[in-house]
């Protein structure tokens, strides 16, 4: 059972942003950092990629662990109200999210995942982006 409104949780999850998320921010800061240069939000390419990186034929997706189902991952919990809507909800994010990453590299791009919970971690991030771009 949820434990505040209706009206109350409706606005909480409005507030829950889609694009320029601190995962992403702390993506872009490190790539940059790296001196790589790239675009964001290209709505040109399938499923809008957080970062593209032209020069290397590369689109990052930054992915929120809860939103898109980081398996084995902390933050990756089922909410215990509501449960068959998430679980609809999250069935629809794994698949769009498959068919995204699919026509990505069905059109020639390399694509990467960073998952929220990576961005703890600057330094494995670091490596992880570095072993990718090579």
């Amino acid at each position: 059972m949820d434990k505040i409104s209706k009206n109350h949780r409706s606005w909480n999850m409005a507030r829950i942003k889609s694009s320029d998320t601190s995962p992403e921010k702390i993506t872009r800061s490190l790539l940059h950092r790296m001196g790589y240069r790239f675009r964001i939000q290209r709505d040109d390419l399938p499923g809008k990629p957080d970062i593209v990186l032209p020069k290397y034929n590369t689109a990052i997706l930054v992915h929120g662990c809860f939103w898109h189902r980081h398996a084995n991952c902390k933050y990756s919990y089922t909410p215990k109200s509501n449960v068959s809507f998430w679980e609809k909800k999250f069935e629809q994010n794994i698949t769009r999210d498959e068919r995204n990453i699919k026509n990505l590299e069905s059109t020639g791009w390399n694509v990467l995942v960073v998952w929220e919970c990576e961005t703890k971690n600057q330094v494995k991030l670091i490596d992880k982006l570095i072993h990718f771009l090579k």
